[in-house]
């Protein structure tokens, strides 16, 4: 689909991991560089990390990732609201999106296990007219999820720290849900203890 997009949101403060979540160690690198390849993974044509909390250690990160495995279309913004929360993040990645762009891909910085295969069918859901569409495993919505440029104006509107559920619910059986392969779809990292339990980790 020409005029999708990829944002991984990656502002936040990590309070409970005790900050720096996502400059964590994981695997050979750090625990965002598995939302950011995911991301680069997807069929996009481009990919805004969104930053805002410890926004110039976390830039210099994933741009040295991007340039580790040679792409070039990561772009980076900093959302001013960040301290809001979720919402704040979000209203950054969809006002620094092109203005042709007809969808969004929304990674969030602290789920390293998104598996691939649901990226192809996400995007091809939006091409297919959806208003939105997310991944399910074991019936429960994971991310990212896929939202068209029709839903932009009130994601624009959101406040505090909770990004587009509400949204995606209201929805109701307009949203696709794509089958997962496994729960990638629904780990994130809140806690150092999280990080240790992941595979590979």
């Amino acid at each position: 689909m020409t005029g999708l997009h990829a944002l991984v949101l990656a502002a936040g403060a990590g309070t409970r991991f005790g900050g720096r979540k996502l400059l964590a160690p994981f695997r050979d690198g750090r625990l965002i560089d598995g939302a950011l390849a995911a991301a680069l993974a997807a069929p996009v044509e481009t990919v805004t990390v969104v930053v805002g909390y410890d926004a110039q250690a976390v830039r210099a990160a994933a741009i040295a990732f991007a340039a580790d495995v040679g792409e070039t279309r990561l772009h980076v913004v900093e959302a001013p609201d960040h301290a809001e929360g979720l919402a704040g993040s979000l209203r950054a990645g969809i006002a620094a999106l092109p203005g042709n762009t007809r969808g969004a891909l929304v990674f969030l910085g602290d789920m390293p296990l998104v598996p691939f295969d649901v990226l192809a069918p996400l995007a091809q859901a939006l091409s297919g007219g959806a208003p939105a569409a997310v991944p399910v495993f074991e019936g429960r919505r994971g991310h990212p999820a896929a939202l068209s440029e029709s839903l932009f104006p009130e994601l624009l509107a959101l406040s505090g720290d909770r990004g587009a559920r509400d949204l995606l619910e209201a929805l109701g059986a307009a949203v696709v849900e794509v089958p997962a392969p496994d729960a990638g779809v629904l780990i994130d990292v809140d806690a150092p203890a999280d990080l240790e339990n992941l595979p590979g980790a």
